[in-house]
């Protein structure tokens, strides 16, 4: 996937397709994220390929232990129109994906026997709980009754557990980002903007940020809309091209917009 490029829909082309099945090893970031190639990954498995799964092996969230998020809404509710029964959305909490790398190593060790990746995957890990940490930091400055969320879609329940953040609601309803929002969706944020005082919304740049501005401009000219990197890195250039810098260009945006 190229940079800003949204994996909940994106499709592989045929060349692609070709790599997978001659690949010796597939990283996917699985439990749903990637509903476009759930068919490709789907297929490379029937045909005797290996596909590693990094969210699984990385104490996924229950969407039934999350906090439905709107009111009046079931936990059980809430599932229902979302990926499945685990959030997939593990890349913005920097201490699971510190994990994911030293897996990620080892799945390239048992897939090729080259202990080198191993030995990578440890060094990588050891990069990303130093990335967690400083993104701890930076963090640091929002007061606790600020550390409240609105974002596009639902992909910030591991950044809000790992970082203390509430998440006052979404934008677009469930895990992916091809929902629609009913007038009535929009409404209630609109009500939980205002009542929350809420300085900022956050869109994605990995999709379009028009429904966000909605809720904005409707909830008053003083809220801000703050696009983030949510499911995809940066393009060259624009400062989060690497996943270290992506978190650490994340909590510098929030911290400016919630402080």
């Amino acid at each position: 996937m190229k940079p800003g490029v949204d994996p909940h829909d994106f499709a592989l082309a045929s060349d692609q397709m070709a790599a997978l099945t001659r690949a010796k090893l597939v990283i996917a970031n699985g439990l749903g994220l990637e509903g476009g190639l759930a068919t490709a990954l789907k297929n490379v498995k029937a045909d005797g390929g290996r596909v590693y799964e990094v969210a699984p092996d990385v104490s996924p969230l229950k969407y039934s232990d999350i906090e439905a998020a709107h009111a009046g809404e079931t936990a059980a509710e809430h599932a229902a129109h979302t990926h499945g029964e685990f959030d997939p959305h593990v890349a913005l909490d920097a201490g699971r994906m510190a994990q994911a790398a030293a897996n990620i190593g080892k799945q390239l060790t048992e897939a090729t026997g080259d202990a080198t990746f191993t030995e990578c995957g440890a060094k990588v890990e050891a990069q990303l709980k130093a990335t967690d940490a400083s993104v701890r930091d930076k963090l640091a400055v929002i007061p606790p009754a600020r550390r409240i969320l609105i974002t596009d879609h639902e992909a910030f329940n591991y950044f809000a557990k790992a970082y203390g953040f509430e998440i006052a609601g979404v934008v677009i309803p469930g895990g992916a980002t091809d929902a629609e929002p009913s007038s009535a969706d929009i409404a209630q944020l609109v009500a939980t903007v205002k009542a929350e005082k809420v300085p900022a919304v956050f869109s994605n740049t990995a999709v379009s940020p028009k429904m966000v501005q909605a809720v904005a401009q409707e909830a008053g000219t003083d809220v801000r809309v703050v696009p983030l990197f949510v499911d995809s890195v940066g393009a060259p250039g624009s400062g989060a091209e690497t996943y270290s810098s992506m978190m650490l260009a994340n909590a510098d945006a929030i911290a400016g917009a919630l402080t």
